[in-house]
């Protein structure tokens, strides 16, 4: 017996009017027309079905403390560190968990179903760390969270930093993290990367550093994290969250590590929305934008996807965590306006942010966990235009999230106009999204 059927949906990869037959909690086929019946049924026709969203860096902790104790007048990084700082000996357990729910109720409205969220530390209570332990736990069968030890103060500038990252990985943390480009010097800052692949190495863990977050083209930490990902045998479990520098290196040293990160299969991970509000300040014109080589990194073959990195904190006073937004802003940083070019940056916040948190079971195809999104577009162009209400938000199979289409109805003299802003760019398509059905 089937217990859920989507029918008439189309699918990111180009096919149209499919149906979905889910069974236990995963997918059991992907066909045209099912001939079967089903306990529930989603009527979705030409409406877009598609793999969750995937938020590859955040900051759980951090998230909805805008104006607290103040505001980031410079709109700076380092102002934005200051800030933290300052608000790091009020924080609470309680109130650092209350955040990071309602952030993570947004998240799941949103049809994002996995998130990976650096917390910081450099606080010797580690209350963040407790506190993300606890939501972790709380949203485990809605959501996928993994948890970076993130040394915000640096690894070595911050004396405490050493212990205080091991207690969080004995605690349960997943992912060893870092920021080379904070520490005291350059040298300090490449020993640190070495430090921690080293202890990463030890204790069989994955990395993700925020490496090179500057306009400083001579901020080269990416170099030796490639290389200690090689010597260390961390290929395909190393991540490099900004890369922000190689937005103003100049082409020729480019030349030279784009094949070195192709190499040792180093992530990628860009967050437009904050890479191209945080770099360039210092600027007068031009100015730069800031976000990293994405279009130059996926021609070589390196895997890059996107996160929100911040809403509504000391570094970002916006957001409400629709990775749609965030791969809006990427495809116009990137100027990747090209058909083939915004499926890729469709992938940026799905399938290849999947891969970058190592994700078991995730996709559209038959044996994949039956987590999806049904949005109220017809394809990956319309999604990425209009940024749509997620219709449905199905996690194993369960549908966890609903909302009711967006239209606007007008009045013009006699006449009454329904708007919903589509216009399917899918020539072969005739069919547009139309207001689903839920049938039990």
């Amino acid at each position: 017996m089937i217990d859920l059927m989507i029918r008439g949906v189309n699918l990111p990869d180009g096919r149209e009017d499919c149906d979905i037959a889910i069974v236990n909690g995963s997918i059991d086929k992907i066909a045209p027309a099912i001939n079967a019946t089903a306990r529930d049924e989603i009527q979705a026709v030409g409406c877009l079905a598609t793999p969750p969203f995937v938020d590859s860096h955040f900051h759980l902790d951090t998230v909805l403390t805008y104006g607290q104790p103040r505001i980031n007048q410079s709109g700076t990084l380092l102002e934005g560190i200051a800030l933290w700082g300052e608000l790091k000996p009020q924080l609470t357990i309680d109130a650092i968990k209350a955040r990071a729910e309602k952030l993570c109720h947004w998240a799941i409205a949103r049809g994002t179903l996995a998130i990976r969220s650096h917390v910081d530390i450099s606080d010797d209570r580690l209350l963040a760390v407790q506190a993300l332990l606890d939501v972790r736990r709380q949203f485990k069968p809605y959501l996928d969270i993994q948890l970076v030890a993130f040394p915000q103060d640096g690894y070595f500038r911050y004396s405490g930093s050493p212990v205080n990252l091991s207690r969080a990985l004995d605690m349960g943390v997943d992912v060893v993290g870092g920021i080379p480009h904070f520490e005291r010097t350059m040298s300090e800052g490449a020993k640190s990367v070495t430090a921690l692949c080293e202890l990463a190495a030890n204790r069989g863990l994955p990395v993700d550093m925020h490496c090179d977050e500057s306009d400083d083209p001579l901020s080269r930490h990416i170099e030796t994290l490639i290389f200690e990902t090689k010597r260390l045998g961390l290929t395909g479990r190393v991540t490099g969250s900004h890369l922000t520098s190689m937005h103003s290196m100049d082409n020729y040293y480019v030349s030279k590590l784009l094949p070195l990160m192709k190499e040792a299969d180093v992530h990628a991970v860009a967050n437009p929305l904050i890479n191209i509000t945080l770099q360039g300040r210092h600027d007068t014109y031009p100015k730069r934008r800031g976000m990293t080589r994405v279009k130059e990194m996926l021609a070589t073959g390196i895997n890059v996807s996107f996160g929100h990195d911040c809403v509504m904190d000391p570094w970002y006073g916006l957001g409400s965590h629709d990775m749609l937004e965030v791969a809006h802003m990427g495809l116009h940083v990137a100027q990747m306006t090209g058909t083939t070019e915004m499926k890729q940056i469709f992938d940026a916040v799905t399938r290849n942010g999947a891969r970058t948190l190592g994700l078991e079971n995730y996709g559209l195809a038959p044996g994949c966990h039956a987590d999806l999104v049904i949005l109220q577009a017809a394809d990956i162009h319309e999604a990425l235009r209009l940024k749509p209400v997620r219709l449905y938000v199905i996690r194993r199979g369960k549908i966890i999230s609903r909302t009711q289409p967006a239209t606007a109805m007008l009045r013009l003299g006699d006449e009454i106009f329904e708007v919903d802003f589509s216009h399917a760019t899918n020539v072969r398509s005739s069919i547009s999204c139309k207001s689903p059905v839920f049938r039990k």
